[in-house]
């Protein structure tokens, strides 16, 4: 699904033993993994496995929101967006599309669509890298000063409907507006920052530093502030240590997952579906469907008469001219390609593309080397 993984031989007794601590794994490096028992029953398309999995497939598309945030969303809002950033993704499936908006089903289709993710790349270590314990100062840069100017106006755009001006440059104010504050804070923030490195200038262990952060300014203040960030180094740390433990057990998790797609009923393939010129209407785009029914029109007319001469000359067992020229035509770039000799000279008729074609001797040049 996706990754290229090495294929070794897997004993099925040790992936049994092996596979409750390999999913165990991959769950603790996940947000809100479920156990593995959960995926067990997904396996089976048990019914009870299906809200969990939803839960987990919600937290890992979205991984900016926080633990709190999700519990915001509704079950069938959580389902929804997971349909939708799936599909945005090109998810191929179309079962998983299909299922009900009140995640009570779909066990089975939604282990293999975390399977797919985690097929397309290192999706713990991503997750991890967004979730980790910042102890240093990260200051987002804002690169968008045009929208916070007026600027020069923009070009005008023909619209379908009635638009109403007024509301328009209500918006781009409003949005210029909210530009212009954003851009406020994080100056504000850098100079806050400024403060606090020339405050603590001096302070830090390390010479290359020469400051504290805001993290380690805190410590100082609040010392039960440094016991939560020291639970939450234990637990960065447990996660780290689970992605270690994945990457080694990942091939016997791949190996439970061929036998979870062997038992999901075959899929009948996408239809294909063929560009298709529109029907002519009362709109702009009528003389573009015309030109474009124009040209197709000589094309088919250019295909049949090409077709027509093809096979009047392999009946008669004479080439058209046509295709010898543009065999000629190609020997000739062919010849200058592959001979960096200047003297060897390519075919320039068709008696000579008949000699070079059939014994592939150089014209005017004697005996020709291969390679």
């Amino acid at each position: 699904m996706g990754r290229r993984r090495r294929r070794r031989r897997v004993d099925p007794a040790d992936a049994t033993r092996a596979l409750p601590e390999a999913i165990a794994a991959l769950s603790q490096t996940l947000p809100a993994g479920p156990s593995p028992e959960t995926f067990r029953r997904a396996k089976f398309d048990r019914p009870e496995a299906a809200p969990a999995l939803w839960r987990l497939l919600f937290r890992v598309l979205s991984p900016q929101l926080a633990d709190g945030a999700s519990a915001s969303f509704s079950p069938e809002a959580q389902v929804r967006s997971v349909k939708l950033a799936l599909r945005t993704q090109g998810y191929p499936r179309r079962a998983l599309a299909q299922l009900p908006d009140d995640g009570s089903q779909g066990g089975r289709e939604l282990l293999l669509a975390l399977a797919w993710l985690l097929a397309r790349g290192p999706l713990p270590e991503r997750l991890l890298t967004q979730n980790r314990v910042q102890l240093g100062d990260e200051m987002p840069v804002c690169e968008c000063e045009a929208l916070a100017s007026p600027g020069p106006p923009t070009p005008s755009v023909e619209a379908d409907g009635c638009v109403d001006i007024r509301h328009l440059q209500w918006l781009m104010g409003k949005l210029r507006f909210r530009w212009r504050n954003l851009m406020a804070s994080q100056q504000e923030q850098c100079a806050l920052l400024g403060k606090i490195h020339s405050y603590t200038r001096g302070c830090h262990s390390d010479r290359s530093l020469g400051h504290l952060s805001v993290t380690e300014t805190e410590l100082l203040r609040d010392p039960e502030g440094g016991r939560q960030l020291l639970r939450r180094l234990e637990r960065e740390n447990a996660r780290l240590q689970a992605a270690l433990e994945w990457r080694r057990r990942e091939l016997v998790f791949w190996w439970w997952m061929d036998t979870v797609l062997g038992a999901c009923p075959p899929e009948a393939s996408q239809p294909t579906f063929l560009p298709r010129i529109p029907t002519p209407g009362t709109g702009a785009l009528e003389p573009l469907v015309q030109e474009l029914q124009a040209l197709q029109g000589e094309l088919r007319e250019a295909v049949e008469a090409r077709r027509a001469a093809w096979e009047a000359g392999g009946s008669s067992g004479v080439v058209p001219a046509g295709f010898r020229s543009h065999h000629v035509a190609f020997w000739t770039c062919w010849w200058t390609c592959v001979s960096p000799n200047p003297t060897w000279a390519p075919p320039s008729s068709l008696h000579e593309l008949d000699r070079a074609s059939t014994g592939f001797v150089a014209v005017n040049s004697g005996p020709r080397a291969l390679h």
